[in-house]
């Protein structure tokens, strides 16, 4: 049976940030990385719809260690997926990825003092060498059959993210199959669906469907965006003059730091001022739309929430392009509620009937915690809804598992990649100090449980009950802030009062690895 120091699960955004520190911080760390799907790039892969872009500024989506030096701040999914595609393959973590292989359950043994894992793979990868099926640049996952085989490993770090990658979350509405035309959820869109000169419906007010109608009212005859109740929009121009200013002021390396610093110490602090003065950034955000759509526009109905801003997330038009299309008439907003599907179209609860070619349901995400693997501890279940966080990155009472899960105000990989450079840390000390296990506990009665991400959109109410719980003290308190993140694991030493380390033994990194239960050939030591 294979063993390896540490095992990434997933080869999106976070997968291969994960894979670079390592190859970087820890070189004496045998590790690969599984990815269910046939392809590099996570959720940048799977979404293919029309406009699908990032919805925060890329100069902190993007590496620090591979600065985004683009100039364009808000960038499209094609051109993030490339970016991903290039950090792996300039620096051999492509060559690491094991293509088709879905993690179905892990179980952690205090005696051996490492995970045992149980893999999906599809059997026809089954020679598929190091890298799986191929090169990544597939689009989705195939059929076929599966086989199931196991592995070790003395650390594991999911990196799957929260989406459920096989079906988003859509409502049970009524008279759908009555419908003459064509219905498209945003994450499984057609490639060859012809949308020019058609009426579409678009249904929701998410980030999704604020993304889908200026892409889709440059071709269709026209958009309508059907929502039950409105989000806060903002807009932020697509190229942000600041990177220019300071590469002209300062050496390239200083530049781009003081570019990522800039940028997410603005978000944050747009962040505090909407929890301290939300009234304030009401009449901010409500003035915005205001100057940005025709005279008498009814804003109170379509664009102000009964919500403060950042109790959900706050939906992004870069350059205005929803309220443009909106101006030139081909988009239009409608707040309604849905009565029934007809075979022409929608009717809506106040009788009207809106008739379309297309209705796209952008009605939210499925989230899904470690990517629906089953976890236990010497052989015992863990309920992860019963856990608490440590830090936001590990979960209290489960040794030797660390979880990248990025931000809700502010870019995903800001925190990816403090949670990143903790772990390298974690390892080392263990390696130098020749323990095996590193597990937070709370031993805190005073410490409460409260839902991890702290937002009230849909999709996360949902599926609060299926994650685990950040606490109401430190360090198992979510702060949602890079800065106070920054504090607490970057400055800080991994040795505290949470947590403990123990299980001495040999060094995982001296064990002699088996021949690979997964066909591949083993990693060389970096």
């Amino acid at each position: 049976m294979e063993h390896l120091d540490v095992l990434i699960v997933g080869a999106g955004l976070s997968g291969i940030g994960a894979a670079h520190h390592l190859q970087t911080k820890c070189p004496w760390a045998r590790y690969a990385i599984l990815e269910a799907r046939d392809a590099i790039g996570g959720t940048w892969d799977l979404f293919r719809y029309p406009g699908i872009r990032s919805d925060s500024d890329m100069y902190t989506l993007g590496y620090s260690f591979r600065p985004w030096r683009r100039p364009e701040s808000i960038a499209e999914g094609p051109t993030i997926l490339q970016y991903i595609r290039d950090t792996a393959a300039e620096e051999g973590i492509d060559q690491k990825i094991r293509f088709g292989h879905r993690v179905v359950a892990i179980d952690w043994s205090t005696a051996e003092a490492r995970w045992h894992v149980t893999v999906e793979r599809r059997a026809e990868d089954a020679g598929g060498g190091a890298d799986g099926s191929g090169n990544g640049s597939g689009n989705g996952s195939r059929g076929g059959e599966t086989e199931t085989v196991e592995l070790t490993c003395s650390f594991l770090f999911s990196c799957t993210g929260y989406y459920r990658y096989d079906r988003g979350y859509l409502p049970d509405f009524p008279g759908m199959d009555d419908f003459a035309g064509t219905i498209v959820h945003p994450q499984h869109w057609p490639e060859d669906l012809d949308y020019a000169g058609k009426r579409i419906i678009v249904i929701g007010s998410g980030a999704t469907a604020i993304t889908l109608i200026p892409a889709l009212a440059e071709d269709a005859e026209h958009v309508t965006m059907l929502q039950r109740s409105p989000s806060y929009v903002a807009t932020l121009t697509r190229r942000s003059p600041l990177p220019r200013l300071l590469h002209r002021l300062l050496p390239e390396r200083q530049a781009d730091a003081a570019t990522r610093w800039a940028h997410a110490l603005g978000t944050q602090a747009f962040y505090r001022l909407s929890k301290r003065r939300p009234e304030l950034v009401k009449r901010m955000l409500k003035r915005n739309v205001q100057r940005q759509l025709p005279p008498g526009f009814d804003v109170d109905t379509h664009f102000t929430p009964r919500y403060d801003p950042w109790d959900q997330r706050l939906c992004l038009a870069p350059d205005g392009d929803l309220f443009a299309a909106i101006r030139a008439g081909r988009a239009s907003v409608v707040t309604d509620h849905i009565d029934t599907f007809t075979e022409k179209g929608i009717r809506l609860r106040s009788g009207t009937e809106l008739e379309a070619d297309i209705i796209v349901t952008a009605t939210g995400l499925d989230l899904l915690f470690l990517g629906g693997m089953s976890l236990a501890v010497d052989g015992q279940p863990v309920d992860v809804s019963e856990r608490l966080t440590y830090k936001g990155m590990m979960l209290e009472g489960v040794p030797n598992l660390a979880l990248a899960v990025g931000y809700t105000n502010a870019s995903w990989t800001l925190k990816c990649e403090l949670t990143c450079d903790y772990v390298c840390r974690l390892l080392n000390h263990m390696r130098d100090t020749g323990l095996r296990q590193c597990m937070p506990r709370n031993d805190n009665p005073e410490v409460t449980p409260t839902p991890l991400l702290g937002l009230s959109s849909g999709y996360i109410l949902r599926a609060a009950h299926r994650f685990p719980k950040q606490g109401s003290r430190f360090p198992w308190q979510v702060y949602q802030s890079y800065l106070r993140d920054y504090r607490a694991m970057k400055l800080s030493s991994v040795v505290d009062g949470a947590m403990e380390f123990s299980n001495p033994g040999p060094l995982p990194s001296t064990e002699r690895a088996e021949p690979d239960a997964l066909d591949a050939v083993e990693s060389p030591r970096v």
